[in-house]
């Protein structure tokens, strides 16, 4: 075997590796809020301790990432695609994260309505989703204009976190809720806003493997 051959079978399985860490981030997002839809107490405590799955996922990631470097001396399309690789694997692990706390925040809610404290909830929840979904599809894919879109929407969700942010207070004065779960449901929201704004990074990183852009200054 050529080492051509070899080097692209190596970044074929490393595609291949990081799609599996993509879809296994999203399945958890999609899992935690059915769970707790369906008061689904054993699923949430499965996600509060799957984040040791995805670091371990991302430590071998990173691994392959920088054999290929320092081994195989990529040219520029290439190495955009692995480089971004090796940023876009921190991105995703920190979503992993972000997803246990939320599943640890809503065991202690004891699953409850999160359109209880705000009517603006379930479109974060459904946005959030959204854009990491496609963030990680148009990545793996290479689809500059979806990647694109995606830095775009922020803004939404951010919005979003306002509205939520507002709800949750004005329903404390008025001893709507107590002061333990606001904390906790304006946790949750910061969570997902978080989960966003990784969404935005992966985007920023799908620009950057197709262009060599990254924030509109040229790099590779």
């Amino acid at each position: 075997m050529s080492p051509r051959t070899n080097f692209e079978n190596e970044l074929s399985l490393l595609h291949e590796n990081l799609e599996e860490m993509g879809m296994l981030v999203e399945q958890n997002l999609d899992q935690l809020f059915d769970a707790q839809e369906s008061k689904d107490r054993e699923t949430l405590e499965t996600l509060r301790k799957n984040d040791r799955i995805v670091n371990d996922m991302e430590r071998h990631i990173e691994s392959k990432c920088l054999t290929l470097i320092t081994k195989q001396q990529p040219v520029a399309r290439d190495l955009r695609f692995i480089s971004a690789a090796l940023k876009v694997v921190t991105d995703i692990e920190r979503a992993g994260d972000q997803i246990a706390d939320i599943a640890e925040l809503l065991l202690r809610l004891n699953m409850a309505d999160l359109n209880k404290y705000s009517v603006h909830f379930e479109q974060m929840v459904k946005e959030t989703r959204d854009m990491m979904h496609r963030a990680v599809d148009a990545f793996i894919t290479r689809n500059l204009e979806v990647s694109q879109r995606v830095i775009k929407d922020d803004d939404m969700v951010d919005d979003l976190f306002n509205q939520v942010k507002d709800d949750v207070i004005a329903d404390v004065k008025e001893n709507k809720v107590s002061a333990d779960e606001c904390v906790d449901t304006l946790m949750i929201a910061k969570h997902l806003e978080k989960i966003a704004d990784y969404a935005v990074n992966i985007g920023e990183w799908g620009v950057f493997q197709n262009t060599g852009d990254i924030e509109d200054i040229r790099i590779l």
